[in-house]
């Protein structure tokens, strides 16, 4: 029995990219109101792949659950240029179980993933697809150029999270790093193949290595509506990230227990320094509830540092499913009919 995977036969060149061609996911939660337009661009896309790299592409809305009438709308979207799957979920299972979804249901060589909200500029697919197809890249992903535009506590914030998950990991997630990227068709195969059931996309995708490449891009405005990552959310993912991806947290545990296990070794010495020196009793009440205190209450982070990690063991031993699909369509573009149709343009 091996340990590994050998995918070194899905390895694609710029000669067998086009017949692998390409699947675009896209998670979407209650995005009504930009989906079309954002539709109308991924067709234009399309387009443009096709005629640059004979690539043939096809998206995959999955639906998280939306409240309005998103689903219905995905269902009326039109394979122009473009084959359409529309794969609806039985709740809202998170933009991780939907990313999980998407990629299940992939049927193309390589995998994009980008947002439904159109901060993630179709436009830049092309630049992305040029470093796979010409450049032999596994793994392009995007990363903010810059955090100006953000306050100075959330930058700290993002700085302090990517260098504690990247506390002693052999694999770096790169910072700033988003879930906007494109994996080549033996990366999807790896990618494929993790097991765990608690997935952190942008670390699993550093994790699997492969030639990687990044390209900074400026997020364009919402095209409607606002972000429902609040601060409250961005945290519980963070910690979800941490948990999922890195023992940082329990190492820092153990350290900050050493620490303290130190500090009071030294405190408990110069006490016996004194009694010895000057025949003193040290009264130190006060001094002896705080110390209790601080102990028990670093006790007590740690014993919820710990539960989070027993809390992910039993979800991995339960093996509950990610997702549920409740409903999955999906429409074909007409290769044939529309080359047809540009032949007789062309000779028009």
């Amino acid at each position: 029995m091996t340990l590994g995977s050998d995918v070194s036969a899905l390895t694609t060149t710029a000669t067998s990219a086009a017949a692998k061609g390409l699947s675009i996911v896209v998670p979407v939660y209650n995005e009504a109101a930009g989906l079309v337009a954002l539709h109308q661009r991924l067709c234009e896309l399309a387009r443009t792949l096709r005629e640059r790299y004979r690539l043939a592409c096809e998206v995959v809305y999955v639906d998280d659950g939306s409240a309005d009438s998103t689903l219905a709308i995905a269902r009326a979207l039109p394979a122009d240029a473009i084959d359409v799957q529309v794969v609806s979920l039985s709740r809202n299972f998170g933009k991780e179980a939907a990313l999980m979804a998407g990629l299940d249901h992939a049927r193309r060589g390589a995998v994009m993933f980008m947002d439904g909200d159109g901060q993630h500029p179709p436009a830049l697919v092309e630049q992305l697809v040029g470093h796979w197809i010409d450049d032999g890249y596994d793994v392009v992903y995007t990363a903010k150029a810059h955090r100006d535009n953000e306050t100075f506590l959330r930058r700290l914030a993002v700085h302090g999270f990517y260098a504690l998950i990247n506390w002693g990991a052999r694999q770096k997630i790169p910072e700033d790093a988003g879930d906007f990227r494109l994996l080549s068709p033996r990366a999807v195969a790896a990618l494929r193949q993790l097991p765990e059931r608690n997935r952190f996309f942008k670390g699993l995708a550093s994790w699997i290595g492969f030639r990687q490449i990044r390209v900074d891009y400026e997020p364009a405005a919402r095209a409607h509506g606002v972000t429902t990552f609040n601060a409250t959310r961005l945290l519980g993912l963070s910690i979800e990230g941490l948990t999922s991806f890195s023992v940082a947290p329990l190492r820092f545990a153990s350290l900050l227990g050493v620490l303290l296990a130190g500090v009071a070794f030294l405190f408990g010495l110069s006490i016996l320094w004194e009694v010895f020196t000057t025949g003193k009793q040290v009264p130190g009440y006060p001094s002896l509830v705080v110390g209790l205190m601080t102990i028990g209450g670093v006790q007590l982070i740690m014993i919820g540092i710990v539960g989070e990690y027993i809390g992910k063991i039993l979800s991995e031993l339960k093996a509950r499913p990610i997702y549920f699909v409740a409903e999955h369509s999906e429409k074909q573009f007409e290769t044939d009919k529309a080359d047809d149709a540009s032949s007789r343009t062309a000779a028009e």
